[in-house]
């Protein structure tokens, strides 16, 4: 799969990419991640190693819409994960004033 990755064309392979990380050690995780084989790696990582870029160089913007094109399970900083429920302003306006929240 062609893609850029800080204004560089890259031809990414999963296979291709699952060999390049396997043997590296995963970062401890504190912002966007993927999971490959049973690791969980920062994407930042993930975008050095297989561009060989500095992480500076790139967004995690644009590694995680790279990974999973090419089908990789990537996952937001943990704790930032959205709601599951999204209410209106006025549901939101209503619960906070004390209001029974609508069941649907």
């Amino acid at each position: 799969m062609r893609c850029v990755i800080a204004r560089f064309p890259f031809d990414l392979v999963k296979s291709e990419v699952v060999a390049k990380m396997k043997g590296v050690k995963p970062e401890p995780v504190t912002g966007e991640y993927v999971i490959i084989g049973r690791h969980h790696y920062p994407v930042k990582q993930v975008g050095e190693v297989i561009t060989r870029q500095d992480r500076r160089d790139f967004s995690a913007g644009e590694v995680t819409r790279a990974l999973t094109r090419l089908g990789f399970t990537c996952r937001p900083a943990p704790g930032t994960e959205p709601a599951l429920v999204e209410r209106t302003a006025v549901e939101t306006a209503s619960a906070q004033l004390g209001g029974a929240p609508e069941q649907g």
